[in-house]
């Protein structure tokens, strides 16, 4: 009598029909049929026997479960051999069109927004700017009070801020670096605060609820509203060209006194070689820094003064690219990134 286990044998006949049927099938349908019949996870002919090792004796399940193991193995190998040669059965004698142009990757380019910090970096870091981070989950003192802007303000409100659940919120504007910076640095400082904020701002053609920006922040001792404009003014022409005109339009800000609208009017070559004046486009808001943002911060106003300035590199590269909605910066569409590759 054979002394061969009864599943053993199950699986060896398992494997020697499945073989043969393999090396019989015509096409991939037909193949795909024998793994499945054979493999398959749920129904297949291996998958039942195994389903029987719970009645045998413990010493006998090793020796079943390796058999079964290299049944799988074996037939797997089987298949992949009898679609390999299917498939160059297939492409044999088929006609080859060398003419045909090869499909490549589809190649993209630098981010405009990304180009455009890129830019404003070189630019400031050439004026002796540094660059400084912070939380983008902020507190209510950085976000605001530090700021001169009391939680009363419309700024604060549930509808404009982003507030968390067990306190704090995420940051409305990159200002608290310019604070966190100040309470750790005495002066001189002149950074440049990069980063995500997030407003509960409608997903449109000029808005997202959440964005990049850029601040800046100079403290020293005297420091007046000429270094102010003069800064700003150098940075404009830097970026938009030598013939930039630039103007600051009188507002208000909660943590600058006075402050400023800064626009500029740039001339253009058009395709036919002729320039023209654009209208004024603003650009950013900035101001010398209120007294009270300084002393908050534990810094002297007596002794020092300074000027900060905000900036959305997004709305920048609107302008700077012609790009007409703000929602194409997000898509990440290689057909539209691909136009700043070469540039």
């Amino acid at each position: 009598m054979s002394d061969v286990n009864p599943l053993v044998a199950e699986l060896r006949d398992l494997e020697s029909r499945a073989l043969a049927e393999a090396d019989a099938a015509s096409d991939a349908a037909t193949l795909e049929q024998v793994r499945i019949r054979y493999l398959g996870r749920k129904d297949g002919l291996i998958s039942l026997v195994l389903r029987k090792l719970g009645g045998l004796d413990p010493s006998q399940r090793p020796a079943v479960g390796a058999e079964a193991n290299r049944v799988k193995t074996a037939l797997q190998e089987a298949l992949e051999a009898r679609e390999a040669a299917l498939d160059a059965g297939a492409g044999a004698g088929a006609a080859v069109d060398l003419t045909l142009p090869a499909r490549r990757e589809w190649i993209g380019g630098r981010h405009p927004v990304t180009r455009v910090m890129d830019e404003i970096f070189s630019i400031f870091r050439d004026l002796g700017f540094t660059r400084a981070r912070g939380p983008e989950a902020e507190t209510e003192w950085y976000n605001f009070e530090a700021l001169n802007t009391p939680l009363d303000h419309p700024a604060a409100d549930e509808q404009d801020t982003m507030y968390l659940l067990g306190g704090g919120l995420l940051r409305s504007h990159t200002s608290p670096v310019q604070v966190r910076i100040m309470e750790k640095h005495e002066p001189p400082i002149r950074i440049l605060a990069p980063g995500w904020v997030f407003r509960r701002d409608t997903y449109d053609a000029t808005h997202t609820p959440a964005f990049l920006q850029v601040e800046g922040l100079v403290v020293d001792e005297g420091i007046s509203f000429v270094d102010f404009k003069a800064t700003l003014a150098e940075f404009a022409r830097r970026l938009w060209g030598p013939g930039t005109s630039v103007r600051f339009r009188p507002s208000f800000f909660p943590f600058t006194e006075p402050s400023a609208e800064v626009d500029v009017k740039r001339v253009i070559t058009l395709p036919d070689g002729s320039t023209q004046e654009t209208d004024w486009l603003e650009i950013m808001g900035a101001g010398m820094v209120d007294p009270n943002v300084l002393e908050a911060a534990g810094i002297d106003p007596e002794r020092y003064t300074g000027f900060a300035f905000g900036m959305g590199p997004g709305r920048i590269a609107l302008l700077k690219y012609g790009v007409t909605d703000l929602r194409t910066f997000f898509e990440n569409d290689v057909r539209f990134l691909r136009q700043f590759a070469g540039l």
